[in-house]
C-alpha cells in the first residue's frame, strides 16, 4: 500500500466511532507487515526490511515483524556471504540476532561464515595475490565459451549446407577447445598449489597480469 493510501485509510479510521489508538495501530503494523510478507515472497530483500522495520517502530514487541526481519537479515546475509563481503554478512546476521536469537539457520552461517574469515586469512597470508589470479582464471574458463559456440555454429551451418568443410572447422575448432581446457586445468592446479602453500614472495608481481592466463611456475 502506498502512503498516500494509507494516510488516507488512516484519517478514514479516525472518523469512524471504535477506532482508536489502538486499533489504528494494529492496522498500521498489519499493512506494513503485509508489505513486507509480499516484498519477501518476491525476493525484496531492502523493501522488506524496510516494512518490517517500520511495523517495528509501531510495535517493537511484534512477533511477526521480528520473524521477518530476521529472515530479511539472514537472506542478505547469505547473499553478501556469496559475493563474499564477509564483515557486512556477518552484520547483516547480528541485526538478525537480535529479532530471533534462538536461531539455529542463524547460528549455523554466522559459523560457516567464521570458518570462511579464518580460511581467509590464512590465504590472504601464504598468498597476498590470490583474487587477482582467481578472476583471471574465471576470465580465462569464459572464454571457453566462445569456441564451444563456433564449434555449435558450424555443426548448425552443415545442417542446412552439407559442406563438410564446416564438420573440418568444428573439429580444428573442437582441438583448440580441448587444448584450451588442458591448458587451463594445468592453470588451475598450480592456483590451488599457491594457495595452499603460498606465493613465493608477498610483493611478487600477480602470475596472471590484465587478461592473460595463469602461466605455469
Amino acid at each position: 500500500m502506498h502512503l498516500r493510501t494509507l494516510v488516507l485509510a488512516v484519517a478514514v479510521c479516525l472518523g469512524l466511532p471504535g477506532c482508536g489508538g489502538g486499533g489504528l495501530m494494529q492496522y498500521i503494523v498489519a499493512t506494513r507487515n503485509h508489505q513486507g510478507d509480499l516484498a519477501l515472497a518476491a525476493g525484496n530483500l531492502p523493501d522488506a526490511a524496510i516494512a518490517y522495520k517500520l511495523a517495528l517502530q509501531f510495535a517493537p514487541d511484534d512477533q511477526h515483524a521480528r520473524a521477518g526481519l530476521a529472515r530479511v537479515q539472514l537472506g542478505i546475509a547469505v547473499k553478501d556471504y556469496q559475493a563474499a563481503k564477509l564483515e557486512d554478512a556477518l552484520a547483516a546476521l547480528a541485526v538478525a540476532s537480535k529479532y530471533d536469537p534462538q536461531s539455529v539457520r542463524v547460528a549455523e552461517v554466522r559459523a560457516e561464515i567464521e570458518q570462511a574469515r579464518i580460511k581467509r586469512e590464512i590465504v590472504v597470508s601464504n598468498y597476498p595475490i590470490y583474487r587477482e589470479n582467481g578472476r583471471a582464471l574465471r576470465r580465462a574458463y569464459l572464454e571457453l565459451k566462445t569456441l564451444d559456440a563456433k564449434i555449435i555454429e558450424a555443426l548448425q551451418r552443415f545442417d542446412y549446407t552439407f559442406d563438410p568443410t564446416q564438420l573440418s572447422t568444428a573439429i580444428r575448432t573442437s582441438y583448440t577447445l580441448g587444448e584450451e581446457v588442458t591448458k587451463n586445468t594445468n592453470h588451475l592446479i598450480s592456483f590451488r598449489q599457491l594457495v595452499e602453500a603460498g606465493s613465493p614472495s608477498a610483493s611478487s608481481e600477480p602470475l596472471a597480469p590484465g587478461a592473460s592466463l595463469l602461466p605455469l611456475p
